[in-house]
This record gives structure tokens, sequence and C-alpha cells, in this order.
């Protein structure tokens, strides 16, 4: 495996398992599996509802001497309804509660977004609550006092634009260690991708295999598919490797991490291997011409009748 490294010398695995969509009842035997495989990092979130399960297949994997925590990279996420910093704390203590761990290694604001705290999917605008009342330097100031307070060794954000995230250097004077953001051949994100390493920000790549699992109001219809593209499968076929090892490879050979998300066996064994995937600088070129700026995650669903959030103060792109 290889590894990206924090300033304190910690490293997170380039290449862990995303548990987003995976299904009560399923993920539990999925994250044992990933164990016994090789996978020790496992990203998370409180709003996948399936952080309990996954906290019990850690905990017996641990007790069976199968793995230990120190192996382990475990990433959760704060929702969108909890960006009070009263609220901060006391969340990151349930899915602490939920994963049985004592601290996480990195703790992420999940989106640039504030609901009510009753909601966690808001149906209107009147559910959501603008930026000017709760600030994202308020949330970020409660997540600095999270890493104070041992709870996780590492804090950061996903789905942050540069602009969003200059503005909590700017007022608190700390970086985030590490962003999440949409990464995969049809949207690669170069200047975010420069920046992040102009600053030793990490970077993890949700999506990289395009999400073809996402709930359905999430898919355009007609939209770009990667494992129909002719550059990606002629690079696999050469190399006697899958589409989707291919475009795991292309990710870690950029120096990102990965988190794709399988629950079958083969295709985590699969997935897992293409971190020892090396391309030739000719097959990198080839894949970095198919940018097409595509999201497959718009965010398009925070946009929502009188609620102040557009695309284009959410991703802050001209």
């Amino acid at each position: 495996m290889k590894y990206l490294q924090f300033s304190n010398n910690d490293r997170i695995p380039m290449l862990g398992l995303g548990t987003w969509k995976s299904a009560k009842g399923e993920i539990y035997q999925t994250v044992r599996k990933a164990i016994e495989i090789g996978y020790r990092h496992f990203d998370c979130a409180l709003i996948y509802g399936n952080e309990h399960e996954i906290g019990q297949a850690i905990s017996d994997a641990i007790n069976n001497k199968e793995v230990t925590r120190n192996e382990l990279w475990i990433t959760s996420k704060l929702w969108n309804n909890r960006h009070k910093k009263v609220d901060i704390q006391p969340t990151i203590e349930i899915t602490l509660d939920s994963l049985k761990l004592e601290y996480l290694d990195l703790y992420l604001i999940h989106w640039p977004v504030a609901l009510l705290n009753s909601v966690n999917y808001p149906k209107d605008g009147s559910e959501m609550i603008d930026l000017k009342h709760i600030p994202l330097v308020e949330t970020w100031q409660g997540m600095i006092a999270l890493k104070e307070n041992n709870l996780t060794k590492h804090i950061g954000v996903s789905n942050f634009s540069i602009k969003k995230i200059n503005e909590l250097i700017n007022e608190t004077g700390v970086c985030p260690e590490a962003l999440q953001l949409e990464l995969h051949p049809f949207l690669q994100q170069n200047k975010i991708v420069d920046f992040a390493n102009a600053n030793n920000i990490i970077l993890t790549g949700f999506c990289p295999l395009g999400s073809s699992d996402r709930p359905i109001n999430r898919i355009t219809a007609g939209e770009p598919k990667l494992f129909e593209n002719k550059s990606i499968i002629d690079i696999a076929q050469e190399k006697g490797n899958t589409p989707a090892q291919i475009m795991l490879a292309w990710a870690i050979n950029r120096g990102t991490s990965v988190i794709p998300k399988s629950v079958n066996p083969q295709r985590l064994k699969e997935n897992i291997e293409a971190a020892d995937i090396e391309l030739t600088p000719l097959e990198m070129e080839k894949i970095n011409q198919l940018d097409q700026h595509y999201r497959y995650i718009k965010g398009d669903f925070w946009c929502l009748e009188g609620s102040g959030y557009t695309l284009e103060n959410l991703w802050d792109e001209v």
C-alpha cells in the first residue's frame, strides 16, 4: 500500500473503502472481509446510517487480533444539521460511540451547507440555514476544539472550494489538513488539486468510478459514463487490468487518496490491488486529456428555493 503523510508524520493509506450507500446487514461482513484482504482505511459518516455496524466489525476484528487500532485509519464526517459550535462535540461523540473508538483519525465537515437540527435532508428552503447565520468559521472553530480535545487526530473539510478554505485559514489561522471532493477522469479539478498540494492539504477523491449506484434522483439522463470511455478501456486491456483498476491507479499515481465503495469480495480485492499499479507518463497523459469538468454529485439538491444556496455560491465557480 502507498501512503500520504501528514505534517506530524501520520500516514493515510492511499486506497480505502467508501461506505456511502452500503446497506445495513451487509456492511458488517464487507468491513470484516476488507480487513482480511488488507484494507486499513475506512471512510464513514454519521449520515450514512451504518456506523454502528461498521464499529462492530472493527471491534470484532481488533478483538480477534486481525488488526490493531493503530493500523487503522478511520474517517468520519459532521453532518449539515450540526454546524453550530455547541453541537459539534456531542455529534462526534455519537460517531465514536457507534464506531466503538476513542478517537478518529480524521473528521471532516461534510458539506458547506447548514440545516435545522431536526432536518437531515431538507424538503424546501425553510429547513435550511443561511451561512450568514451559522458561518463556516464557527463550525471550523468547533472542529479545531475537537482536535485540541484529542477526539480526532486530524480535521478537514469535504466539498469545499478554494475560496471557502481560504476564508477558514484567514479567520482562524488553521488550515484544513484534508479535503475530500469528487475526483475522477471526467472531473479532475486541477486548480483545487494544485491549491491543496501547495498548502499541504491531503486530498481524497470520492466517486472515483462515477458512482453509478447513487440515488436515482442524482442521476442525469445521458450523462457520460467512465466505464464506456475508450481510452480507459484500451489502457486496461493493454495492461491486463480492469477499467476500474485503471481509474483508481490514475488517482493514486496522481498523488491523491481514493475511497471506492464495494460490497463484492472480488471487487474489493481488485480495487485494493489497483494501489500497486504503475501507469506510464503516456498512460497518465491519455487519462489527463479526458477531463470534462463533469460532476456526478452536482449539489443541486441543496439549491432549494428560498434557501440562499445556489450552484454558484456552493462551488464558487465562475
